[in-house]
């Protein structure tokens, strides 16, 4: 018995994928291509350029989805990155089939403005579009197109943006890496070795190659931001209620205790506040009944020549930062700095405490809701496996294990004492003590008068395929925790990896040995040449200013020559 239903979950898992394959071959060849001097113009383009040119009728937006269709085509063949093609499907929405005669008015609903016309957007495989599949990994899900679209989706299409393709996820959406039976492994752009971080890693490496102005992803507690962090891009999380969210899926439907919020990724700054921005003034909480009825507010943070406020976090967990990503954030620190702010280490209030109320309230439900979308035969990532194994332990066993490691492995120790399923009562303590937590966090916020927190968003560089469970899914907590917060946190890439910079001391030694084994997974040389990204953090609700936090940051880094450029397409030429 359990080998037909292992075969069946197979047999889903190879059509899909030949149906994925079967789509890529029929597409005209041009889409195979390189770009033509015009097509390379309008690539060039920013979102606010290609919307004014497409409004004026200078540009059609079939023109825009070839180009784009090209770098998504390249994209996918270095990465494996995609999950579904929709080129032609983007262009049949009302909003952009009837162009350009619509230009100046727009017959499908006066009442729209289409202010994302034209621009190429594409959607993580947990949000639906009507009439394709949204998986999240499972092959279960396969096969079963959804009958209506999600309220983000819709806005979009109203907007006249060009929904072209859904991108790839691990599957369940736990972990560090991103790749399931139904669709394979996603590549970093940069080292086909290397991972794009988890769960919107098949979005950043389609992002970073230039096959999408926009991906739509999912955060709950550093889903966009560890795969921007990984590739080199740029993404800001708002708090729970401000972009919406309504019409995604998730292996953990129904959790409160850390929210699941749609954010967007961008190739650039300018893109990412720009599309913010627009989607903000389209109304959102018209789409979405848990969208907060919040305008757009234009904040300016130079004012009078004002310098701000920082504090440096360099504490997130067990794991230290690595000598490459502490480059980074040293590199930021440095040129505010320079530019008169002033930077100062904040110490969090008790981090270890805030991180064992995420993961309790992440897992309260003892992983039942992961276990139990899985097929017969179906497997999650080393990650993913590692936690639902340890809550399947018995209680008693774990208090057994943490009494006799809690001197040698004290971080390891702590998950097993509290890592079980809870009770209804439990779960509610537990809510009432992460609104402790933030509370503590407001009143340290306020009274060291900060602007911003800038931190990493992760400890280490992208590492190897495979590797995630020597990394762990512990070092996450330079993310989960402003998740738990509900903090609005964006991330920027700042340099790369350099391998004579970024080496270990001689004399380094990990402090824990969970640290240990994660650090037996940073490798400077290997990781040569790879993204190093920050992390820039403000309170709930601070999306206008956290943009313009990040601006600040990029302004500064620009003043000291320090210009973050792509290189993710030349490094995928090179491997391909």
């Amino acid at each position: 018995m359990f080998s037909f239903f292992s075969t069946t979950h197979k047999d889903a898992c190879a059509r899909k994928q030949a149906e994925r394959q079967a789509s890529l071959d029929a597409l005209p060849p041009i889409y195979s291509t390189p770009l033509s001097l015009t097509e390379q113009k309008i690539h060039a383009l920013s979102l606010s350029q290609l919307v004014s040119e497409c409004k004026a009728g200078e540009i059609a937006p079939a023109d825009i989805m070839v180009a784009y269709a090209k770098k998504t085509v390249a994209a996918h063949a270095a990465t494996n990155c995609v999950t579904d093609l929709m080129f032609d499907e983007a262009l049949r929405i009302p909003a952009v089939a009837n162009w350009p005669h619509n230009t100046d008015l727009d017959a499908f609903d006066s009442t729209r403005d289409r202010s994302l016309l034209g621009v190429p957007v594409s959607i993580k495989d947990t949000i639906d579009i009507a009439g394709h599949d949204t998986t999240i990994g499972y092959s279960r899900n396969t096969n079963h197109p959804m009958a209506s679209s999600s309220a983000v989706v819709r806005l979009l299409q109203d907007a006249g943006a060009l929904v072209h393709v859904k991108t790839t996820v691990p599957t369940g959406l736990l972990g560090l890496e991103t790749g399931s039976e139904v669709y394979g492994r996603t590549s970093n752009p940069y080292k086909s070795t290397h991972t794009t971080g988890a769960s919107t890693g098949g979005g950043a490496a389609l992002i970073a190659c230039g096959g999408s102005k926009i991906e739509i992803g999912t955060d709950v507690a550093g889903s966009v931001r560890l795969p921007a962090h990984f590739c080199g891009i740029w993404s800001l999380k708002g708090s729970a209620g401000r972009f919406p969210t309504w019409g995604n899926q998730s292996s953990m439907e129904g959790l409160e205790g850390l929210q699941l919020v749609s954010s967007p990724m961008a190739g650039s700054l300018e893109d990412l506040d720009e599309f913010w921005k627009r989607v903000i003034t389209a109304k959102p909480w018209e789409y979405d009944h848990t969208c907060h009825p919040i305008p757009w507010r234009n904040v300016d943070l130079r004012e009078d020549g004002r310098k701000l406020k920082w504090g440096i976090m360099l504490e997130g967990g067990p794991v230290p930062i690595t000598p490459a990503c502490k480059r980074g954030l040293s590199m930021v620190a440095t040129a505010l700095r320079k530019q008169g702010h002033e930077v100062v280490e904040f110490i969090p209030p008790d981090l270890e405490r805030g991180l064992n109320i995420a993961y309790q309230l992440l897992f309260s439900d003892g992983g039942e809701q992961l276990r139990s979308l899985l097929s017969p035969g179906e497997g999650l990532n080393k990650v993913a496996s590692s936690v639902l194994g340890l809550l399947a332990l018995p209680k008693c066993f774990k208090q057994f294990l943490a009494y006799f490691t809690q001197k040698s492995d004290p971080a390891s120790a702590s998950l097993l004492r509290i890592m079980h399923t809870k009770s209804v009562t439990e779960l509610r303590a537990l809510t009432a003590q992460r609104e402790s937590y933030r509370a503590e966090w407001h009143d340290s916020w306020r009274e060291k008068g900060l602007d911003f927190i800038i931190t990493v968003p992760h400890p280490f560089p992208a590492f190897k395929h495979g590797e995630s469970e020597k990394v762990n899914l512990m070092t996450a907590g330079f993310t989960t925790i402003f998740s738990l917060l509900d903090y609005t946190a964006g991330v920027l890439p700042v340099t790369f990896v350099d391998k004579d910079l970024d080496c270990l001391p001689v004399d380094f030694k990990a402090p824990s040995l969970v640290a240990s084994v994660a650090y037996s997974a940073y490798d400077a040389d290997g990781m040569h040449g790879l993204p190093l990204g920050v992390q820039i953090v403000g309170k709930r609700l601070e999306e206008e200013r956290v943009l313009e936090g990040m601006k600040i940051v990029q302004d500064a880094l620009k003043q000291q020559g320090i210009v973050f450029a792509s290189q993710a397409e030349v490094a995928m030429k090179n491997d391909l």
